[in-house]
């Protein structure tokens, strides 16, 4: 993917924002951040990413096959990630366990 200018990435999530909502959609900079139509300031990299949004939500429309693919492969790494933290110890188990291995000791404050 070709990098993009801030004018070209403002200029073309313009563009789509209209498209998608169907009316003119202004974007205004003051400073770093940017507006939305005079609503929530944003960064540049949000802008970014939701091109990159707008961008990806209409080509999987164009292809159901490709993007049914995608889910099914996607879903078994979003399990295999939040299954790992889980098998994980909290802190107030860790400092337990020391405390059991040193009798004359107390938990922190707050716990």
């Amino acid at each position: 993917m070709t990098k993009l200018t801030k004018e070209d990435v403002i200029s073309q999530l313009e563009a789509a924002l209209s498209k998608r909502d169907g009316k003119a959609v202004s974007i205004e900079q003051s400073g770093s951040w940017y507006k939305i139509d005079g609503g929530k300031s944003m960064r540049f990299a949000e802008l970014e990413s939701m091109l990159a949004e707008l961008g990806t939500n209409e080509a999987p429309a164009a292809t159901p096959k490709a993007a049914e693919k995608k889910a099914a492969t996607a879903a078994p790494a979003k399990k295999a990630a939040t299954t790992s933290s889980a098998q994980g110890k909290t802190p107030k188990q860790l400092w337990r366990e020391k405390l059991a291995k040193n009798p004359g000791s107390r938990l922190p404050r707050g716990f």
